[in-house]
């Protein structure tokens, strides 16, 4: 979606729900996180944390049954890192 610094801000689909699968898969293929000390390089200084967050989470309610979707803004040190892109871009 956007580059810049030699970081790059994807929009990632987990298939599974299984722990670690997005930060295992981007470090296999060359990509890793920043600040993901487990699979990729630790800087403090840059990130103090994996950049990894996310933006919406889509679910069923679960008294009523009705669709749920919930938004997260990126958080301040990870909105340091990159530009911040609009809605649509995300959504697309």
């Amino acid at each position: 979606m956007e580059t810049r610094n030699g970081l790059s801000l994807l929009r990632l689909l987990p298939e599974t729900g299984r722990t670690h699968q997005l930060r295992v898969h981007m470090a296999a293929v060359g990509c890793p996180l920043a600040g993901d000390w487990l699979y990729g390089t630790e800087d403090p200084d840059f990130i103090a944390r994996p950049a990894l967050h996310s933006y919406r989470m889509a679910l069923t309610h679960p008294i009523t049954g009705r669709p749920l979707e919930l938004f997260a803004p990126l958080p301040e040190d990870m909105a340091r890192l990159l530009p911040i892109p609009s809605d649509a871009e995300v959504q697309n």
